[in-house]
């Protein structure tokens, strides 16, 4: 049981991610009024810059050739370590707190950053400096949504969260409310979609996640589309799981099923909301975007206050 649990929490983020984002693009397409891509499509677009030749800038450093795989392997690392399947049985379980999770976020945006920085492509400076500016106006919405949670259940270990908070009693339900709004507000952010960025161009007035990436290519690039699908779907399942928490108790190999696929409902609820909310918004100017994160970030201190106190 154990390691059907370990092989599940470690595989279930790479070979899922790429399918919610073509899910989220054939939503998009179907409320435009057009037909787009089968949902698999992204699966073939990886299959295809596996495939590719590189090509490196010549002012290209080491950090070009490391970048894709830090960033990469901290979006894996993270995707064992949230509760996919919270079992307190385990043994990830010990390390699965959310300080050490938004910590490896943290890590993969300042290597994406330099990434774009070292190639010396002015778009690529420009995207750096959007992200950062974005990430620092981020993480303290995100860290507050997670500690007034933390605060209720006492405890920081995201397992322990997703079994516990579906106890809390309805008076607590408030807390929750406001710490999942201020959460989603910087899924949107970290994720780069809408009204943050917009994940399907190369505008330079509107681009920052793909700025960043511009003189990526081959798997490299492919690297670099793997771990952004899989940022997305860990967001949506911690989403899922903590802030959701309904029907994730396992106790048996029917219970693990029955998880499995109420996850996988959940998952999909949120990844229609996300791509219901891009089609129907439109992206903000950059200098407006803090005061949007300014909101999460109250949110999530209202949220804690509200635990504390």
């Amino acid at each position: 049981m154990n390691f059907a649990v370990i092989i599940i929490q470690v595989l279930f983020v790479p070979l899922v991610a790429p399918l919610i984002i073509g899910v989220t693009r054939r939503i998009k397409a179907a409320m435009q009024n057009r037909r787009g891509a089968d949902i698999f499509q992204p699966y073939r677009d990886l299959i295809k810059l596996f495939r590719k030749a590189e090509v490196l800038s010549e002012d290209a450093t080491t950090i070009s050739l490391v970048s894709p795989y830090v960033v990469f392997a901290s979006m894996i690392t993270i995707g064992a370590l949230i509760p996919i399947v919270p079992f307190a049985g385990n043994i990830l379980s010990s390390y699965a707190d959310f300080i050490v999770v938004i910590s490896l976020m943290i890590l993969a945006t300042f290597f994406l950053a330099l990434n774009g920085l070292d190639a010396g492509n002015a778009f690529g400076g420009l995207g750096s400096s959007r992200e950062m500016t974005l990430a620092a106006l981020t993480e303290a919405g995100l860290f507050f949504s997670f500690m007034s949670i933390a605060l209720l259940v006492q405890s920081t270990n995201l397992i322990t969260l997703s079994i516990h908070i579906g106890t809390l009693p309805s008076s607590d339900w408030l807390i929750l409310s406001l710490a999942f709004l201020a959460f989603f507000i910087a899924l949107l952010a970290e994720n780069a979609r809408y009204p943050f960025d917009n994940p399907s161009t190369h505008l330079e007035l509107t681009m920052v996640h793909e700025a960043m990436i511009i003189e990526a290519s081959g798997p490299r690039l492919a690297l670099f589309e793997w771990a952004a699908a899989s940022k997305l779907l860990i967001f949506i399942v911690l989403g899922a799981n903590i802030f959701i928490p309904w029907g994730i108790i396992i106790s048996g190999w029917q219970s693990l099923s029955l998880a499995i696929l109420v996850l996988l409902c959940k998952v999909f609820v949120l990844t229609v909301a996300v791509a219901m909310l891009e089609s129907m918004t439109a992206k903000l100017r950059f200098f407006r975007l803090p005061d949007l994160l300014s909101t999460s970030f109250m949110l999530g201190l209202i949220a804690l206050a509200l635990a504390i106190f």
